[in-house]
């Protein structure tokens, strides 16, 4: 059996990022590019926890608890302003969205 080392985690949050990129690039659907928005977060994660237990100090595992913190927020706000934008335009497609144009 092949052990798990960093380069493994470190292929696993890029492929997360990849995936994550093209989502918010491609996607029209506000709650689709929120969640790819999550993807990156959490590749953020992987690397900061993979790195933190390689160089064996905490901090790394410290500062992921705020980006999971942060993308908490962050996804409450988007999903309140989206509930927001669906009761106003009828529509979750970042294309139609125009709320702020004169």
């Amino acid at each position: 059996m092949v052990p798990i080392t960093i380069t493994h985690y470190l292929a696993l949050s890029a492929a997360l990022l990849l995936i994550g990129t093209i989502g918010v690039l491609t996607r029209r659907n506000i709650v689709i590019i929120l969640m790819s928005i999550e993807l990156i977060l959490n590749a953020v994660n992987i690397n900061l926890i993979a790195f933190s237990h390689y160089l064996h100090n905490v901090n790394g595992q410290i500062f992921a608890i705020f980006v999971i913190t942060d993308a908490v927020a962050e996804a409450a706000v988007g999903l309140g302003i989206l509930i927001a934008l669906f009761r106003n335009k009828e529509t979750v497609l970042a294309d139609e969205v125009d709320l702020l144009k004169w």
